[in-house]
């Protein structure tokens, strides 16, 4: 057993439900706006959303964060080390989604409180290959579609793209938006030795077969999907397979809506029906969903 995994071991015995987040950098930087994380806990701890599915959960907190300024590139907050984070003062789509779920997992912990740790540990546990973070960029989950085959073996989220319709295979399409598009994180500019560990993720990732549900069987299927399942963006544009990431919500009128940190509309909002919000854009090829789990 390694000196992180003893750590834990202890934690887990002295404190059941509780574990350490891998903080590699001082909170002063892993952790943005504590005043609204305040709130959404006190409030989630008086309205009892322990006692809710994860679903609606995931929506509550989710809901939470509306308004919030899309800010792009918000997991890369240092030049050389890679450490779990949340900013609740500005989200892309991957933080929004990550933090709802985040929320969610750590609310349903038996405790009359919680501490930014606490959120970061869960932060941790999905954000990095199996759930472990070493200080190393390489150890983060940067593409959604291993995002989804890394949870789902790990029990947090289950993928039920293939359950909801006919599912289309994505061919002919390289995964390389890290390496191609490198000087545009820091990590990856700071540090060239991490670019062919990146290319090798990469070309692994691309051995994998992806499938995904096209946009014109998306209004059909909404009535199957559940707020707080995780929707991801198919694209048509070349280097990745999802460009972008956010969450069903179900308004009063039983609608499903598309949730998300938005660069279009510089926020998080509870946008369009789901259907309309995908036929907004030619690029927008389909989704994939994931539902997680308790």
């Amino acid at each position: 057993m390694n000196r992180r995994s003893l750590l834990h071991a202890l934690a887990a015995a002295s404190l059941p439900g509780f574990l350490p987040a891998a903080e590699h950098l001082p909170q002063n930087l892993t952790f943005i706006g504590q005043a609204k994380f305040d709130r959404i806990v006190t409030r989630a701890l008086q309205e009892k959303w322990r006692t809710l599915p994860i679903g609606e959960r995931i929506t509550r907190a989710a809901r939470a964060m509306a308004g919030t300024p899309y800010v792009g590139y918000t997991l890369e907050i240092h030049d050389h080390i890679e450490s779990p984070s949340a900013n609740f003062d500005g989200q892309d789509c991957w933080t929004f989604f990550e933090i709802a779920l985040g929320l969610a997992r750590m609310l349903a912990l038996p405790q009359d409180r919680f501490t930014p740790a606490d959120l970061l540990h869960q932060i941790e546990l999905t954000r990095y290959r199996s759930g472990i973070c070493n200080g190393s960029y390489l150890d983060r989950i940067h593409y959604l579609d291993e995002w989804f085959q890394d949870n789902q073996k790990r029990g947090h989220i289950r993928n039920i793209t293939p359950t909801l319709g006919k599912t289309v295979p994505l061919e002919g399409r390289r995964i390389d938006e890290m390496t191609v598009l490198w000087k545009s994180y820091r990590y990856l500019k700071h540090n060239p030795d991490l670019r062919p560990g990146m290319a090798r993720i990469e070309a692994e990732l691309q051995t994998r077969p992806f499938r995904y549900l096209p946009k014109d069987q998306v209004r059909d299927i909404e009535p199957r999907l559940q707020s707080g399942d995780i929707i991801g963006i198919v694209t048509h544009k070349p280097h990745v397979y999802c460009s972008h990431v956010g969450l069903a919500v179900r308004t009063a009128d039983g609608t499903c809506h598309f949730m998300h940190a938005s660069q279009t509309h510089k926020r998080v909002l509870v946008d369009k029906a789901l259907h309309a919000y995908l036929a907004d854009f030619k690029s927008h090829a389909g989704i994939v969903v994931a539902r997680p789990l308790d």
